[in-house]
């Protein structure tokens, strides 16, 4: 594991994505949030349930959410071995969560374009299974769409969504969903990274498309932050 993943997670099963910059953005937004005791909080794609286990310590109330098996029993040991009380799910997205409100909804989904464009919900097997944790469809919103269809109706009155996502797939089109669904939205954290393995792989199509600078060697994440004020 990396040097964050040690510090927020006790173990990580083989295929399962491990804590890095994202999840460390996306917990220091929610950091910022007021999270009080009993707050029901949604973390959809937990991976590892590290942004989970941080809203547990908070006193949060959490139900947590992934589509891959790996995943799920990797929270669930690292929830069971940290004593933290965290519901974890499988599922596609929302599906395990629907019939509830949350004040505080957690995404950090699969964002990076993928030149072999889209695929399903629950990604592939063999060689590619493990990039459906950052793979999400030729403009890398396969996913982010759907959750800003589909976020905006669990949110408790005053909730707030917490969304990381890479600039390469487009945050003003996330703003303008979360808008457009009555949600108060702004950029509030922005990081700036060296390109990772999977970027530098695709650099070429990326540049050819016209996401990457001719000499940009760096990407960055962004936390947008999306309010039901009513």
């Amino acid at each position: 594991m990396s040097g964050y993943s040690r510090h927020v997670i006790a173990l990580l099963l083989p295929g399962v994505y491990a804590p890095q910059d994202d999840t460390a953005l996306l917990a220091e937004a929610l950091g910022e949030e007021a999270v009080p005791a009993g707050a029901r909080v949604l973390d959809v794609g937990t991976g590892s349930g590290a942004l989970a286990l941080a809203a547990a310590r908070r006193g949060a109330e959490v139900t947590a959410v992934d589509v891959s098996r790996r995943a799920v029993w990797t929270a669930r040991l690292n929830a069971l071995l940290f004593r933290l009380p965290v519901r974890i799910r499988r599922g596609d997205l929302f599906a395990p969560a629907r019939g509830r409100s949350y004040d505080v909804i957690l995404a950090n989904p699969p964002y990076v374009p993928a030149p072999h464009g889209g695929r399903g919900p629950h990604g592939g097997q063999g060689p590619r299974g493990r990039s459906r944790a950052w793979d999400a469809g030729h403009d890398g919103r396969l996913l982010l769409d759907r959750i800003c269809r589909d976020a905006p109706t669990l949110l408790a009155s005053r909730g707030v969504l917490l969304i990381v996502q890479s600039a390469l797939s487009d945050p003003g089109h996330t703003l303008e969903l979360l808008r457009g669904a009555d949600l108060k939205a702004a950029v509030v954290r922005r990081r700036r990274l060296a390109l990772g393995p999977v970027l530098r792989s695709r650099e070429d199509w990326l540049r050819r498309r016209g996401l990457l600078a001719p000499h940009e060697r760096t990407e960055e994440l962004v936390v947008i932050r999306a309010e039901r004020t009513r």
